[in-house]
């Protein structure tokens, strides 16, 4: 009887996964991944603009369609919308409990929104003016839409909202201390506003009923950073 020929698979190689936090050793990393190790640990690589030309200009922002060079030696062309920045207001009034309580009030509002063709409720928010700081157009924007001075104010948290062609910094500050005033919007805008607790906030938010960005960052990141105080 004629012996089977035995086909001996190739041994299996162990592929030890890098630990959390420690990168993989350079050989076994890709070209990319050791560019993005070396843009981390060292001084990040920019980009090569090569022209820039602005297809459209409108009161509140330009878009722009920009020849580059990208930090890893790639041509490309991006069309990109500039603004000057806007900034959030996340409103605390503590109520009849202490400042820093575990639920205070927060000021909200709803407005329309074409562009997502629906209400939405939101922080109040607004652009800033060309070269105006921040804070100050944070202290305009709060009175203009809602009437409320602060007498607080300390920042949260700066992002970008669509970096992929926004390029629209929003930078948000906390407001405390607050007194009630005036509102004045401008002619274009209608807004109601009101204070929601945060507990109720939060469920509204797990519940699906608010799904702005900044609201869901501001708000979301404010109590994660109240959490975290509580337990220490």
């Amino acid at each position: 009887m004629a012996k089977k020929n035995a086909t001996k698979s190739a041994p299996r190689r162990s592929l030890a996964k890098p630990r959390r936090g420690v990168p993989a050793r350079p050989g076994n990393q890709t070209a990319a991944a050791r560019k993005a190790t070396r843009s981390r640990t060292g001084t990040e690589k920019k980009e090569q603009l090569l022209s820039s030309e602005v297809v459209y200009q409108g009161p509140l922002f330009r878009v722009l369609h920009d020849k580059l060079i990208e930090p890893d030696g790639t041509p490309s062309e991006r069309d990109v919308i500039r603004h000057h920045g806007s900034v959030v207001m996340l409103a605390i009034d503590p109520g009849k409990q202490k400042a820093g309580g575990k639920d205070p009030w927060i000021v909200v509002e709803r407005q329309y929104r074409h562009a997502a063709l629906r209400y939405l409720w939101e922080l109040p928010a607004g652009k800033l003016n060309a070269g105006e700081d921040p804070l100050e157009g944070a202290k305009r924007e709060l009175e203009e839409e809602t009437g409320y001075r602060a007498k607080k104010w300390r920042p949260l948290v700066e992002y970008y909202g669509s970096p992929g062609f926004l390029g629209e910094s929003m930078k948000v500050f906390i407001a405390e201390d607050l007194v009630a005033g005036d509102a004045h919007p401008e002619e274009d805008e209608h807004i109601e506003f009101r204070l929601v607790r945060l507990s109720e906030l939060l469920k509204m938010i797990e519940q699906g009923e608010v799904i702005d960005g900044k609201t869901l960052t501001s708000v979301l990141l404010y109590a994660r950073l109240q959490g975290r105080k509580r337990k220490k």
